[in-house]
């Protein structure tokens, strides 16, 4: 027997307070008043007094209250051994890793057998519970006390695409045994990546009733992949195109590979590169000869490790023509267009096609045709064709409008209706000209355009932006720059002209990256990766708006999205590596790839004092040390038993003092 808090011990000392009540106390008498001491005859006292314990009862069961009490404040216990996963009220919750990492060699088969053999040696006295872990804790039973349906489940588990997370996990365990009301006996069967930590080993923590035994099924092996791909979404001109490959080594020795470019499953183009120990290493491939649509495409490696699912990295690329742009004007205002269009068509790779209608001759124009419309200092546009570049841009097209001195007329801005309120002149003294202010420059209409430097504002328009989003605003806080999300699309307004007279901006460096920068936003370039990640979500339509429902094909080429959901789903989570094919309610196809998650292919493992510090065993001790047949040792806390019995003591103290008391008041 033991005690959790040996210091209370100390209280026995106590026990000396009912002997002296019933032993050394001094006995009082009072005195008795008498008329005279003649007649009494004289003696001498003697000086020893002899003292004798009174009412040994009630002494005994005050020492036994006093004893008791201090026992129970020490919380004496008891400990037992206990098989595993047995326990009065526990839960054993059996943990298999099932991300990435575990496709390397048998390390599942490894996790299963070990569990099994866990699950060999369980007496259940409660209840047992299976999980699988990748960036998600997923619930394979309910708790149970059958071992045919524990052992169903852990043979069911299957290596995925994803990462693990720890942190998830600890946070999943807080939530369960909170839930449950039960301590909880918690095996993790995984290969303890140093990836699958959290930033912060805080997040790690568990609840003081549950238990952690740490199982790790891997090691650290030396693996090659190819760690990312970048390559442009869209190709207008095949011999115009960069593509770089990143190859990482991790914990491996120097070594040549052999990387090779794959387009639709031929490869096209093949370099050999040295990567250095335990290091990275670039491959630039400077064509890509594909036909015109989406393609797929791939960049290989000849690894020759134990992990060859992260030896190609896949990514889509759309070979097409130059996107049409619509670039809407009135008819004698032609110097925005002329600014506007050299500075798209400028650009290196060619993607962009500006195409001119004047305001009167639009009306037949079909602006779904067009990767997007610029409304460029409009007065006024027909009725059918704002119609239809309205429903357009709710369908998930984009416009980008200037506010001129002819839209101000109106004064109000069109397809978004917002009210022009006044139109601003730089001041005559001064600077004689506003200025770029406060800007959102992670916007990327502002990147790579170092804030508009030297960009002289003479005139500017006041708009009200109401729920549009101000992503810049002039000295002056005039809004200069605003977006606004209609349905599926969007709408950017710049609150000033493309013809230098406004401003000067057209004249200056900035404008040529802004107007690249903003056409490819508009168009999607910029919202689509070349590559996603297993576990990630791809956004299929933004929430608030109402659409019609579109189509959704997994790598296996069947439907991802049930009728319902393909009207619905605002993501969809991306839980298979290969090609998705999204057909989207406007008409346009897409192509989408999806690569495990690259961390999962750095095979090192946490260091042993940090598995120890998590499950708590004590510094040196294995973490792997807790096998899945060894018994282990409950304490069982014996203070309730004691107060319980302090209880009675009490009452039997009670009553004997009771009547002690009453039988001197009847001497008396």
């Amino acid at each position: 027997m033991g005690f959790l808090s040996p210091w209370f011990l100390a209280g026995f000392a106590a026990v000396g307070i009912p002997l002296w009540v019933h032993l050394l106390r001094r006995h009082r008498s009072e005195p008795l008043q008498f008329s005279s001491l003649m007649f009494f005859e004289q003696r001498t006292q003697s000086s020893i007094k002899h003292r004798r314990l009174r009412y040994l009862l009630l002494m005994a069961a005050r020492i036994a209250v006093v004893v008791l009490l201090t026992l129970a404040f020490a919380s004496p216990f008891v400990t037992r051994s206990v098989p595993p996963g047995e326990g009065t009220g526990s839960l054993l919750v059996m943990v298999l890793d099932r991300s990435f990492s575990m496709r390397e060699g048998n390390r599942l088969a490894a996790a299963k057998t070990e569990a099994a053999s866990l699950l060999n040696s369980w007496r259940p006295a409660s209840y047992g519970q299976v999980l699988a872990l990748d960036s998600q804790v997923h619930l394979l039973t309910q708790r149970t006390n059958s071992v045919d349906e524990l052992r169903a489940a852990i043979n069911s588990v299957e290596a995925g695409d994803g990462r693990s997370s720890f942190g998830e996990l600890a946070r999943a365990l807080r939530s369960l045994s909170e839930s449950e009301k039960l301590p909880l006996e918690v095996h993790l069967f995984s290969d303890m990546q140093r990836t699958s930590m959290p930033s912060g080993f805080a997040d790690l923590a568990l609840s003081s009733d549950t238990r952690l035994v740490l199982h790790n099924v891997g090691s650290e092996k030396p693996n090659w992949a190819v760690e990312s791909v970048t390559a442009p979404r869209v190709v207008n001109d095949p011999k115009k195109v960069r593509i770089l490959a990143t190859v990482a080594g991790y914990a491996t020795p120097a070594a040549s590979r052999n990387v090779s470019l794959v387009v639709n499953g031929k490869t096209v183009s093949t370099k050999t590169v040295d990567v250095p120990e335990n290091g990275r290493a670039t491959v630039e491939f400077l064509t890509l000869d594909a036909p015109h649509g989406w393609n797929r495409a791939e960049v290989r490696i000849d690894s020759a490790d134990t992990l060859p699912a992260d030896d190609s990295f896949l990514f889509a690329v759309e070979r097409s023509d130059p996107r049409r742009v619509l670039f809407v004007h009135e008819g004698r205002q032609r110097r925005g267009l002329l600014y506007y269009k050299a500075a798209l068509e400028s650009t290196a790779d060619g993607a962009f096609q500006v195409e001119a209608v004047s305001a009167d001759s639009v009306a037949n124009v079909a602006p779904e045709k067009f990767a997007f419309t610029v409304i460029s200092d409009v007065a006024s546009l027909p009725p059918s064709f704002e119609r239809a570049l309205v429903q357009s841009i709710k369908s998930g097209g984009s416009a980008m409008i200037a506010i001129g001195p002819a839209a101000a007329a109106r004064a109000m801005v069109p397809i978004l209706e917002s009210k022009i309120a006044q139109s601003k002149y730089a001041a005559r003294s001064g600077e004689r000209f506003l200025a770029l202010g406060k800007a959102d420059e992670a916007h990327p209409a502002l990147q790579r355009t170092n804030r508009w430097e030297n960009v002289k504002f003479y005139q500017a328009f006041d708009v009200d932006p109401g729920d549009a989003r101000v992503v810049a605003r002039l000295t002056d806080q005039t809004p200069i720059l605003l977006e606004k999300r209609v349905g599926q699309g969007r709408v950017v307004v710049f609150t000033s002209t493309f013809d230098n007279i406004s401003n000067d901006f057209p004249l200056r460096p900035a404008f040529v990256p802004f107007v690249e920068r903003l056409a490819r936003y508009l168009s999607g370039f910029e919202e689509n990766s070349v590559g996603y990640a297993v576990g990630s979500y791809l956004e299929l339509r933004r929430e608030g708006s109402a659409s019609r429902a579109l189509e959704v094909l997994g790598p296996d080429g069947k439907r991802a999205l049930s009728l319902s959901e393909a009207a619905t789903t605002q993501n969809l989570q991306l839980t298979r590596p290969g090609y998705y094919e999204v057909r989207r309610e406007n008409g346009r196809h897409e192509l989408v790839a999806v690569n495990p998650d690259r961390r999962e292919s750095d095979l090192r493992t946490i260091p042993e004092e940090t598995l120890n510090l998590w499950q708590g065993a004590p510094q040196g001790e294995s973490a792997a040390a807790a096998t899945p047949n060894e018994p282990r040792e409950e304490r069982h806390n014996l203070a309730w038993y004691f107060l319980l019995a302090l209880l009675a003591a009490s009452v039997v103290e009670s009553l004997i003092a009771s009547r002690y008391l009453s039988t001197s008041k009847e001497t008396a």
